[in-house]
């Protein structure tokens, strides 16, 4: 009798079997990307060169916006809720299919940005904007399995991050309701406050079981549900009344309250004791970024003796940034069964990120003659960071198949 041949399986490739393989992988090599083209167009201005036909129909200014924060963000969020989520809920894990198949939504939406010059802007915004929804459908879901009421915020967070990508894209399309600062404002100040949120879960927790294995005796990393309370419930009011033109006594008011009372809870949660692990003290950096950057923006919205800007920039390259380097470079390990140990590299990544928040955000204030060689300090330290991690972790993330024990 002839062997009858069985069918073969079609398995898709290891970078779709989890999802911050391929969101965390796409995110550093958008982070590259984008900076890179903002650089190159800075360049050729600066120089007064010949500028080549753009492919966007927007400024590129609010392109470079656009996309660092409802590109390359909301493909770490995705990246962090797809594999935290089932954790929390005990939800069986995204398949691969689906994560194929928002993989190719995502990666729609840049295509559809980088070309919306050739493109009608109503397809530009059907495509970009459908990530978002696909994406908080699945959350919805998992979370409906075990409802646990403090994590429905983060559906409420999400059809903010929404709201913000339509109001830019409601511009582009000439239609009410838009208005591109205001909707880069609300998406970025949203994922902060997201960053306030988890970070106030993770890095203590993180630095309370890093301290336990080292068999610490002293203090522990405390927290004070009221202050907690009230760092989170500013910064995300911080984010709705910025997104809607607020008078700037109330928007300074609580973004000074904001910084006042995440500067407690971090100071609570035992930096000192981090300083020898760079996995440890990136994520105590990056909210001390949040900290610096409510502060400016407090400053600038009650005194006017900062930019605006550059209080959005220390929050979105330094807290916005640094965390989701931290948290990225942190999950790859730890999701792989590899030691919570990183390489030196990445240590530099992290400490470069940080430097980048800095020189972009007190730069100008300081020399504003000098901008494009703070733009190019800046960004070159932002791409140094996201290359080396993009040198050390794409080999974990998208081939290595080793898998975390049971």
């Amino acid at each position: 009798m002839s062997d009858i041949s069985q069918p073969t399986r079609f398995h898709l490739p290891v970078v779709f079997t989890a999802g911050f393989r391929f969101y965390f992988s796409s995110a550093g090599l958008l982070a590259l990307a984008s900076m890179g083209a903002w650089l190159l167009w800075l360049g050729i201005h600066a120089m007064d060169g010949a500028v080549p036909d753009p492919t966007i129909a927007m400024a590129p200014h609010l392109w470079h916006a656009h996309e660092m924060v409802y590109g390359y963000t909301i493909c770490v969020i995705a990246g962090f809720f797809l594999t935290a989520v089932p954790s929390w809920t005990g939800s069986p894990p995204a398949r691969a299919t689906y994560i194929a198949a928002t993989a190719m939504v995502w990666l729609a939406g840049r295509l559809a940005i980088w070309f919306s010059g050739f493109l009608d802007p109503f397809i530009v915004a059907s495509i970009d904007l459908a990530f978002v929804p696909l994406l908080g459908v699945k959350i919805a879901t998992n979370l409906w399995r075990k409802t646990q009421m403090r994590n429905l915020i983060f559906l409420g967070l999400l059809l903010l991050l929404f709201a913000g990508n339509l109001r830019m894209h409601l511009e582009w399309m000439g239609l009410p309701g838009g208005d591109a600062a205001a909707g880069i404002r609300l998406g970025l100040l949203v994922t902060i406050a997201m960053v306030a949120i988890i970070g106030g879960r993770i890095v203590p927790g993180f630095t309370r079981n890093a301290l336990n294995r080292r068999g610490h005796q002293g203090a522990m990393p405390a927290i004070h549900p009221l202050i907690d309370r009230m760092g989170i419930l500013s910064a995300v009011l911080v984010a709705l009344i910025a997104g809607v033109s607020a008078p700037d006594w109330l928007t300074g008011g609580l973004a000074l309250v904001a910084a006042i009372t995440n500067c407690i809870r971090l100071a609570g949660w035992g930096w000192r004791h981090t300083l020898s692990e760079p996995i440890l003290w990136s994520l105590h950096l990056g909210f001390l970024m949040l900290v610096v950057g409510y502060g400016l923006l407090a400053l600038a919205y009650l005194t006017g003796e900062f930019s605006e800007a550059g209080a959005l920039h220390m929050l979105g390259i330094g807290a916005a940034g640094g965390m989701t380097l931290a948290v990225m470079s942190r999950a790859a390990l730890g999701h792989t069964g590899r030691p919570l140990v990183v390489a030196t590299p990445i240590a530099i990544a992290y400490l470069s990120i940080a430097a980048a928040a800095f020189i972009r955000s007190l730069g100008l204030d300081l020399f504003p003659a000098d901008y494009y060689i703070i733009m190019a300090l800046s960004g070159g330290l932002w791409i140094v960071g996201f290359a080396l991690f993009a040198v050390i972790y794409l080999p974990i993330l998208a081939f290595s198949e080793k898998r975390a024990a049971a």
